[in-house]
């Protein structure tokens, strides 16, 4: 049987001449082409909200090595997500992307435009057509503890390729369990054209995330052609068990190829190199389920930081 690759490579921080080679290897470990001239590469990074503090986003110059190494490749690259509140146009001005990526011709592709789809699980919803209108989507999350959910990496992150204020909507509705939303949110990844995963696990949220947990450094970039077998990796570096992981958990249960370890081949570093990070879970989960009066006040907070 063949095994997935899931890179794991050491970087000290977010410099440049640091990250950038180390995504080359990766990207040439993972086979994606050298020559992708004409070719449309969307990067999805994390923006959550405006209002939420840097360390729940994707880090503007993790973003900007990742759409550096595919310009460099001749690739045509955009950017795209739907945060929870307000614009991803409003969340790249606050977290700094507007600056940074003035040098890069990047172009933002606003999540708006909805097609309806019908997930495995028998859900019909409405996604973003701009996140499945590219020849490669690059997805790129944060690695964070979360109240909800355990531990958040690139599994969920493509929940992003929901509209906005849909998200909310599914918290409530399709929200009676863990498992459930999980996964519904493992389906959403059957909707994806060719996909790869640049994960951030330089700098991440630790202990109560997505929006309140405190900085801890672990000094690692993730790279991988499957979600799930990063996942799983990460899961194993930062010594969680997945059985509290909801994600994980449902990933395993449906047989979703990469859910476990021994299906996975780790061509530059093992997931054992970097234990000792410190990095903790919630001791216990917060409920998916948005309560009606919490949704009434998430819509509204939507509207008004339009």
């Amino acid at each position: 049987m063949s095994k997935t690759d899931v890179c794991l490579n050491r970087c000290a921080s977010y410099e440049e001449k640091l990250l950038r080679p180390v995504i080359q290897k990766q990207l040439d470990r993972l086979a994606i082409g050298t020559d992708l001239a004409g070719k449309r590469v969307l990067l999805k990074p994390n923006l959550v909200s405006g209002r939420a503090p840097s360390l729940a986003c994707s880090e503007p110059q993790f973003v900007a090595a990742v759409a550096s190494a595919f310009l460099s490749r001749g690739a045509t690259v955009l950017l795209g997500d739907s945060p929870a509140f307000g614009t991803g146009a409003q969340v790249l001005k606050r977290m700094g992307y507007d600056s940074l990526f003035a040098a890069f011709p990047v172009e933002y592709v606003p999540f708006r435009t909805r097609v309806v789809k019908r997930l495995d699980c028998g859900l019909e919803l409405g996604v973003a057509a701009e996140a499945l209108d590219c020849d490669l989507l690059v997805n790129l999350p944060r690695i964070k503890a979360h109240d909800q959910m355990g531990a958040t990496m690139a599994v969920k992150n493509i929940f992003g390729i929901v509209l906005g204020a849909r998200k909310a909507w599914l918290h409530m509705r399709h929200g009676g369990g863990h498992e459930l939303f999980a996964e519904m949110i493992l389906d959403l990844h059957s909707l994806l054209p060719p996909s790869c995963v640049c994960a951030d696990a330089i700098e991440v949220m630790n202990r109560r995330g997505p929006m309140n947990g405190s900085s801890l450094f672990v000094g690692c970039v993730a790279a991988s052609r499957n979600a799930v077998a990063l996942d799983r990796a990460m899961l194993a570096a930062l010594e969680v068990d997945r059985k509290r992981v909801p994600l994980a958990v449902a990933a395993a249960e449906k047989g979703v190829a990469g859910a476990s370890l021994e299906e996975l081949s780790f061509p530059h570093r093992r997931p054992e190199e970097f234990y000792g990070s410190g990095f903790v879970v919630p001791a216990s989960l917060s409920p998916v389920r948005f309560l009606p009066l919490r949704y009434v006040k998430s819509s509204l907070k939507r509207i008004f930081s339009q």
